[in-house]
């Protein structure tokens, strides 16, 4: 963590950790870019502390604002690695971290590769998402504010995002999250 340009006050309330995956170009990696700007640690699944929330998009449990008691406690992780090859890669090392799995709930993306696409996020918008979720809108905002496209995901989103971020059970987010998939997917 040292060298790390994150202030003190962001730092001890949340830490951002950053694992980065080969398969897409590093200088395109929103993960990194959050990593140089010092807005997240880059880690390793060796250095990462017990107890981290793991954005994970094959985990079984969606994350809530119930999790920000781990997230306080032990940060919030992203696995960076392209869309088109890591999947799998993802889920292969998040089943080997011990911390909490979470899937993020419905959101479509902002960034100009899979504008509008529901679920297919960058690592930047997960981040922020899982901030703006567990009531760190504040801090979610700032990091999305570092992309240009970064309004594009919060306007697309903001509905959402509040909703989200107001529920009070695991059953809840999933009866949130079967009414916004229904919308989406067009069955009323």
């Amino acid at each position: 963590m040292s060298g790390s340009v994150m202030s003190s006050d962001v730092h001890d309330r949340v830490r951002v950790y950053v694992i980065r995956l080969r398969g897409d170009n590093p200088k395109l990696s929103t993960a990194l870019k959050l990593v140089r700007l010092g807005l997240a640690i880059r880690a390793s699944p060796k250095t990462l502390p017990h107890g981290t929330v793991v954005l994970d998009p094959t985990a079984k449990e969606v994350l809530t604002p119930s999790d920000r008691e781990h997230v306080v406690r032990a940060g919030l992780t992203v696995i960076d690695a392209s869309w088109n090859k890591g999947v799998q890669e993802i889920t292969s090392i998040a089943l080997r971290l011990k911390g909490f799995r979470r899937v993020l709930p419905p959101l479509k993306a902002g960034n100009p590769i899979n504008y509008g696409i529901m679920t297919k996020l960058s690592s930047a918008e997960a981040v922020a998402a899982a901030l703006i979720i567990t009531g760190y809108r504040w801090l979610g905002e700032s990091v999305i504010s570092k992309f240009k496209w970064g309004h594009t995901f919060l306007k697309l989103n903001d509905e959402l995002l509040m909703k989200y971020s107001l529920v009070r059970s695991v059953e809840e987010m999933l009866s949130v999250q079967k009414e916004v998939l229904s919308k989406y997917l067009g069955n009323n």
